[in-house]
């Protein structure tokens, strides 16, 4: 997986929307409060702690390939006050865990690995038999419309040079491709859909905050001052596109792949 500089606190304030999916992600779990669980692609640990907050009788990893973001978690959740909580530094691609576990999750992490394969593989090899997986990420189709102006911004003559060689950063896969992967890791029971979701940010600030620390395979890219001047052309020709609603709230359509499948016991 790419590794990018993530600025954890300003992530912190704009990850709203995607803390609001986990939450609804975490529902889907129905947890005894027992169980051993790798969450991958934690990020700054919100979500990793909600979960730990559920499992008096278990534990929860979070692994993320982000110093700042694993740094930030550990800071914010420490182990003296958060015993069946910890967190590790480690790409998604590098799992290589003994068969301990009994639930691996992940939200919105694992769009940024193009190649699903390996992870598939790396998720059947450490979990228990009988053990689950649950995994929501960007699916096929997402984001479609900021993706397209994204495209005609990164043409425009300041900003064209920095783009030269660009590849697409993201795996956005459909229903047959994972269907496949998990046929071929040895996963049953799969349950793999689409789902059509509406991420709504607080007007252009906060869709720039968003844009600002999440899309940093563009913005990355640019020197100062063009990376502001980037961001701000982009908010601004995006909601004239899909302008504010009324109560001046910025809404981006979004896909959803979710993912979910047990190893035979």
């Amino acid at each position: 997986m790419e590794t990018y500089q993530w600025d954890s606190r300003d992530y912190e304030l704009h990850s709203g929307g995607q803390q609001l999916w986990a939450r609804e992600l975490i529902e889907k779990l129905v947890l005894t409060g027992t169980e051993e669980l790798l969450d991958i692609g934690c990020g700054d640990g919100k979500v990793t702690a909600e979960i730990a907050g559920l499992l008096s009788g278990g534990r929860v990893l979070g692994i993320d390939n982000s110093e700042s973001m694993i740094e930030l978690a550990t800071t914010r959740y420490p182990p003296e006050d958060h015993p069946n909580l910890s967190f590790t530094l480690l790409d998604a691609v590098d799992v290589s865990f003994a068969p301990t576990f009994d639930v691996v999750f992940s939200n919105a992490a694992l769009h940024w690995v193009k190649d699903h394969r390996p992870v598939v593989e790396s998720v059947h090899a450490c979990l228990k038999p009988g053990g689950r997986m649950l995994l929501q990420m960007g699916g096929q189709g997402n984001a479609q419309t900021i993706i397209g102006v994204l495209a005609t911004i990164m043409q425009l003559p300041r900003y064209r040079r920095y783009f030269e060689g660009f590849e697409f950063p993201y795996g956005f896969h459909g229903v047959d491709y994972y269907q496949e992967l998990l046929r071929e890791a040895g996963f049953v029971d799969p349950r793999v859909e689409l789902i059509d979701k509406d991420m709504t940010h607080d007007g252009i600030e906060g869709l720039k905050g968003w844009i600002r620390t999440t899309w940093l395979p563009y913005t990355e890219r640019l020197d100062e001052p063009d990376k502001d001047m980037f961001i701000e052309e982009l908010a601004e020709s995006y909601l004239k596109i899909q302008p504010l609603d009324a109560q001046g709230k910025a809404h981006v359509a979004m896909v959803r792949l979710e993912v979910e499948a047990r190893k035979p016991r």
